[in-house]
């Protein structure tokens, strides 16, 4: 491998779950796809056992109003030297008003609880020139308290997630990168259980519908990333929306991608079960039948993980959810599980 200790820092992450656990992950290419991804059931990737290197995972350190690369430092492991990302303006953003936090939240394990923190959190750290996945969690205590709170609607969540995606546009570099697109569900994905050796996007919105996020693509259209990853859709079927208004958003958003990032794979992801009485799974394993097909014929490639949360009648597993509709940490584990097994494939095709 160009780099030994890429996959290591990737996948050595002390998953809990079993991988007999984990049904077959199902992957529909293209045609014209060169990914021959065999993950079957029980075949989560084994990393050897030898000890690796201590590796820096804080690569940048906060210096007032930009990042710096720390001197004498050492990359994480799988990644170039990452570009200072410039100071970004603070036009457009919300103006503080209160202190969000209280000074006895614990550094060392930020539990966020609802949808304002984790803005304010992520606004914090672009006010210093960050991003909140580059933030080690004393650096976040500090800039999470130091920042103001306001009522947020859905255009400050846009604005603040265009200004990430133009910060890791100008402070990339050389950096592979990788993007999530889609709803609540994205947005909440532990930035701790991304997989690491890479920069990662959120872009993600609680509450948003496949409407909502063919509209935003724009946001991050000067990212050069290596992987797009879209989901969306269980918020459409929570308002009533029809089978055909899904899969023709679908299709115009991975034409769109294409166009946009034409070097760039497109995953579209199965929509998850849920354990909610007004929302039906069959309909949902219908639409995703439709979901592989639209992935096939537009040059996509389909993760099918809907399978990886049922239990044995259909329904999300009630371990890896927090309400029948959100994941719970294991929930992120069996989903976190499926990427990295992507990005291995990802690092084995660059060799």
């Amino acid at each position: 491998m160009r780099d030994p200790y890429l996959l290591a820092a990737g996948l050595l992450t002390g998953l809990a779950i079993p991988a007999s656990a984990l049904p077959h992950l199902s992957i529909v290419l293209p045609e014209s796809s060169r990914f021959l991804w065999d993950l079957k059931q029980g075949s989560q990737t084994i990393v050897s056992r030898q000890i690796i290197p201590s590796v820096d995972l804080s690569l940048l350190e906060l210096s007032g109003q930009a990042f710096q690369p720390l001197k004498n430092s050492q990359p994480i492991a799988g990644e170039k030297n990452v570009t200072s990302i410039p100071e970004l303006s603070s036009e457009g953003l919300p103006a503080q008003t209160e202190s969000l936090v209280k000074p006895s939240a614990q550094a060392a394990g930020i539990s966020l609880t609802s949808g304002n923190q984790l803005y304010y959190q992520r606004l914090a750290a672009l006010k210093t020139g960050q991003i909140y996945t580059r933030v080690d969690n004393d650096n976040l205590q500090s800039l999470w308290e130091s920042i103001g709170k306001r009522q947020l609607t859905y255009d400050d969540w846009k604005s603040l997630l265009t200004l990430e995606a133009r910060a890791i546009a100008q402070g990339q570099g050389a950096n592979h990168l990788s993007i999530l697109v889609g709803d609540s569900l994205s947005m909440w994905f532990p930035r701790e259980k991304l997989p690491t050796g890479k920069l990662w996007l959120n872009q993600g919105i609680s509450g948003d519908t496949s409407s909502g996020v063919l509209k935003r693509l724009g946001a991050f259209s000067a990212n050069r990333p290596d992987v797009i990853y879209v989901m969306a859709g269980i918020n459409d079927l929570r308002k009533g929306a029809s089978d055909d208004t899904i899969l023709r958003n679908y299709r115009r958003i991975v034409r769109r991608l294409r166009e946009a990032h034409p070097k760039t794979q497109i995953i579209v992801q199965s929509i998850l079960p849920t354990r909610l009485p007004k929302l039906s799974n069959s309909r949902i394993r219908h639409i995703n039948t439709q979901l592989a097909q639209i992935a096939k014929q537009e040059g996509a490639n389909y993760l099918n993980i809907y399978s990886w949360f049922t239990d044995m009648e259909g329904n999300m597993r009630p371990e890896l959810t927090t309400d029948g509709l959100h994941l719970s940490q294991e929930g992120y584990d069996v989903w976190r599980s499926a990427l990295q097994q992507i990005e291995y494939k990802l690092t084995q095709r660059e060799d």
